[in-house]
């Protein structure tokens, strides 16, 4: 791959991929071809979810936000056929955002289950030097995930949304519903009750969404292979830790959390996936 594209052309291809521009655009803009953007991006991308694993290691964080956001593979679910390969249809990334850094210490890509949960709070666990207070939505495989991996070393509260009915009606067809309600609940610790929320890892989400081509709503792009549907996430959470500068904290999330000293260039993130050590 290194043979094909100088580094300052590869340089400009992963940094066009990590603020969602579309393969094809990036081809245009860069005459490169497609199918060579696809392969870089694969490459870097793999190198990203090895720098984060190595990386993301003995955090202080305290207050970790987590969530699940939704995608698909080669076709959404309603379109699966019994003879489609198994990867095809829905697939959820789980995630979670410490409410202080903004630091995301890890994802999880697979189904919106049990053991999806379980892996992903196994992870996060791993990875955690303090007792931490965690906040969920009410999807149930938290409850057992969240035990599985903590025990009683996690303050643990849910927060539970309501809205109203979404109106379909001309221009208001793509509207968000109305929001109505929202009811918290202790599940296990003693997590202060003020500051059990998801409101930081749903603004993620929509940052994802707008850095992530594949996951922009009503979109024309998708991944047709989970290996790079997972490539792709692997880019867009390194980008987002080592490299995008938060407005509000005025650094990167891996130097507020302590993971880096500097500011990191996308020069500096291809050059760190060849060797993430």
């Amino acid at each position: 791959m290194a043979n094909v594209l100088n580094t300052d052309k590869q340089i400009a291809v992963i940094a066009a991929l990590a603020e969602g521009s579309s393969i094809r655009a990036i081809e245009r803009m860069t005459g490169t071809h497609r199918d060579t953007i696809m392969r870089l991006g694969v490459r870097i991308g793999q190198g990203c979810k090895a720098l984060m694993d190595f990386k993301m290691q003995d955090l202080t964080c305290t207050r970790l936000e987590m969530d699940e956001i939704w995608g698909f593979i080669g076709k959404k679910e309603k379109h699966v056929k019994p003879d489609d390969p198994a990867e095809v249809g829905s697939v959820w990334t789980f995630c979670a955002i410490d409410a202080e850094t903004k630091l995301v210490p890890a994802f999880r890509v697979g189904e919106r289950d049990a053991a999806t949960a379980n892996a992903f709070l196994d992870d996060v666990a791993g990875r955690m030097r303090n007792r931490v207070q965690i906040s969920t939505d009410g999807l149930k495989a938290y409850v057992e995930a969240v035990e599985q991996a903590f025990g009683s070393d996690a303050d643990y509260g849910q927060i539970i949304k309501t809205y109203g009915t979404e109106s379909v009606e001309g221009q208001r067809r793509y509207s968000q519903p109305e929001f109505v309600s929202a009811e918290k609940k202790v599940i296990a610790g003693q997590p202060n009750f003020d500051l059990i929320s998801t409101s930081y890892i749903e603004r993620l989400n929509a940052t994802t969404r707008l850095h992530m081509r594949r996951l922009t709503r009503l979109t024309l792009a998708f991944s047709k292979k989970r290996e790079n549907f997972e490539a792709a996430v692997g880019l867009h959470f390194a980008y987002y830790n080592f490299v995008k500068r938060h407005n509000t904290l005025r650094c990167t999330p891996a130097m507020a959390a302590g993971v880096e000293k500097t500011f990191w260039s996308v020069g500096d993130l291809v050059e760190a996936t060849a060797w993430p050590t």
